[in-house]
């Protein structure tokens, strides 16, 4: 059923064509072809390059580059009956000509950074376009915050393609989301400027037994000509793989191991690879083309979810193409990956991917093709970043007041909120905890003996409470259970009002009292993820906008989660980038066991469980 908030989406977007944002081949092609002929002059023209051709795997010594109109020309050994007296000449010096990078899958909003200041943050480590699910702040503020999202992403100096949303909330009947997404609003979006497709289709189950809705949203992307992207957590491959396949996903990144990536392929799917802030997917999934030797076209490198210091300090998609050459993959190979492969899968290949006639003049130039220093980028033509410094405006979107002021409580929490009650007469309780699992999505179902202490369940050794206080309709309810894998000691806890996919405020602690002085101040600044030990504030990031993005430069934003993860490590934790996996805890379509503001869920059996072994 269809949200009764519903949005209106308004008219001068729906105005907006994308030929009004970049012109397309056809408008620019009698330009093109004079300049190609030697009739007309070129904008610029690239000299002494090695040219990396993605289409055919090969590098071409000493070819020449001409640009028109913010797309390719002409590609060849010379290019000089293209230059005029205005033309821009530059001698790249035998260094290398490369497509600009594609990130295949992607949220943005798991930067904890606005479009804009995603594109800022990624546009000197050479990612020239991005294809972004906003799923996060639908499940926050439904397709309002979808439209928000996607106008910002079109004012951007690079591409960045949205998907819309599929699955808010991912499971229905597991968890209660701020707004949902109908099959009439993936309709709706179908129509609008900039939408590539449909956002991964995480309700897996609902897809495999025919579930209406999922079916008339991929039906409605089908028929519009784009492409349904993928979501299939388990690790069954039997006849259930079959069904969610033929239904129409196209992709899937959830892989973990080689047999996941040929699972994909060998049914037609594309295999996307991920190496995001967390997830370590590549180095398992690659052996199937640096060992078995298959067939790399149908394989996608992608980040999925990188946080703002993972991208200040490490990279974009150059760091996935590097991190895969260190795996043993051809660079070559790696490049298509990130560029023509990615292009292809979503019917953009005579649009960019690949330094070709037509296509958008979107390219890297880098001295070594195996560790890929970002030497300059360009795209649509122009310099947008020289020597990791950006050289370009990246323009804001004015979020409204409807934006913000997103975290909802009802009460003033106390510790006795995080109560767990034991069966009477009890002193010993068998309880299922959530194991969390190192650089994977993926959790444990796990059961631990816990102590019963004055009528309540009490967290020990490495095993810590874990609530999802709900933020969207102040009821003040609190869903409790308990989790391993961090290492915390000492009192302490970490709340977040990012948590995958519903988005409450998901909060782990050794401590309820802290438990609930952190649940308190996010309601306090509107939203973001606090670190207290021993009832003291170690470490704050605001988030002001729905709950999940900054309206600060991502440099700032970066720090304050350096300052985060060093709070974490003070109180215990050592995992790599344990937030991630902190704020995937609540995401009731990964297996084995999450938890939601209804409660722990068994996602083997997509159901409701109990915290208490009966």
């Amino acid at each position: 059923m269809k949200d009764p908030r519903t949005c209106h989406i308004s008219k001068k977007m729906k105005q907006i064509n994308m030929t009004q944002i970049f012109p397309s081949w056809a408008d620019v092609a009698p330009n093109l072809i004079a300049v190609a002929a030697g009739r007309e002059a070129a904008d610029r023209v690239f000299q002494n390059c090695n040219l990396v051709n993605v289409q055919t795997r090969e590098v071409l010594d000493g070819w020449q580059v001409a640009i028109a109109k913010g797309r390719f020309a002409y590609i060849g050994p010379d290019a000089s009956h293209c230059i005029g007296d205005e033309t821009h000449v530059f001698d790249v010096d035998g260094r290398y000509l490369v497509p600009g990078l594609c990130d295949g899958h992607m949220h943005i909003e798991s930067g904890m950074l606005t479009p804009a200041e995603f594109a800022a943050a990624v546009i000197p480590h050479g990612t020239t376009t991005m294809f972004t699910d906003p799923h996060e702040i639908a499940n926050v503020l439904g397709l309002e915050g979808v439209r928000m999202m996607h106008d910002e992403a079109l004012m951007q100096p690079v591409n960045i393609f949205t998907q819309m949303p599929s699955c808010a909330p991912s499971a229905p009947g597991l968890e209660t989301t701020g707004y949902e997404i109908s099959a009439d609003d993936v309709a709706e979006a179908m129509q609008w400027p900039g939408i590539i497709g449909l956002g991964e289709m995480m309700n897996f189950p609902g897809v495999i037994n025919g579930d209406q809705q999922m079916l008339a949203e991929m039906a409605a992307t089908m028929n519009a000509g784009k492409t349904v992207g993928g979501h299939y957590a388990s690790p069954d491959k039997g006849p259930a793989f079959s069904a969610y396949v033929a239904g129409g996903a196209a992709d899937d990144h959830e892989g973990t191991a080689e047999e996941d990536a040929l699972a994909r392929v060998r049914n037609g799917m594309r295999s996307m690879m991920r190496l995001g802030s967390a997830w370590y997917d590549v180095e398992s999934q690659i052996t199937a083309i640096t060992e078995r030797g298959l067939d790399p076209r149908n394989f996608i490198l992608c980040t999925d979810d990188c946080m703002a210091e993972t991208l200040v300090n490490d990279g974009h998609m150059n760091r996935v193409v590097r991190h895969a050459i260190e795996c043993g993959c051809d660079p070559l190979i790696a490049l298509q990956m990130a560029t023509i492969n990615t292009a292809t899968h979503f019917g953009l290949e005579l649009e960019l991917g690949s330094i070709t006639p037509g296509r958008r003049a979107d390219m890297i130039i880098t001295s070594d093709l195996k560790t890929l220093p970002i030497e300059n980028v360009i795209c649509r033509g122009k310099t947008i970043a020289e020597n990791g410094n950006i050289t370009v405006d990246c323009p804001h979107y004015n979020w409204p007041k409807s934006s913000r002021n997103t975290v909802n409580l009802g009460k003033t929490f106390s510790k006795e909120d995080f109560d767990i009650p034991a069966p009477e007469g009890t002193r010993l309780v068998s309880a299922k905890v959530i194991g969390v699992v190192e650089n994977q999505a993926p959790t444990k179902a796990l059961t631990f003996e816990l102590p019963v202490i004055e009528g309540r369940v009490v967290a020990s050794g490495d095993v810590c409470q874990i609530a999802l206080v709900e933020r969207h309709r102040a009821t003040g309810h609190v869903s409790n259970g308990f989790v391993s894998g961090f290492g915390y000691v000492d009192d302490m806890a970490i709340a977040s009002t990012v948590a995958h996919d519903s988005h409450h405020i998901i909060v782990v602690g050794t401590s309820r009292k802290d438990m609930a002085l952190a649940a308190n101040r996010l309601g306090e600044v509107g939203g973001g993820v606090t670190v207290f030990k021993n009832g003291q504030e170690l470490a704050l990031i605001e988030l002001p906008i729905a709950g999940l993005m900054s309206d600060q430069p991502a440099i700032k934003v970066a720090n304050n989660a350096s300052n985060m993860i060093k709070a974490m490590s003070d109180c215990g934790c050592n995992l790599n980038n344990a937030f991630m996996q902190h704020s995937l805890l609540a995401l009731v379509v990964i297996p084995e066991l999450r938890i939601s503001d209804l409660g722990l869920v068994d996602v083997t059996k997509f159901e409701l469980t109990n915290v208490i072994v009966d």
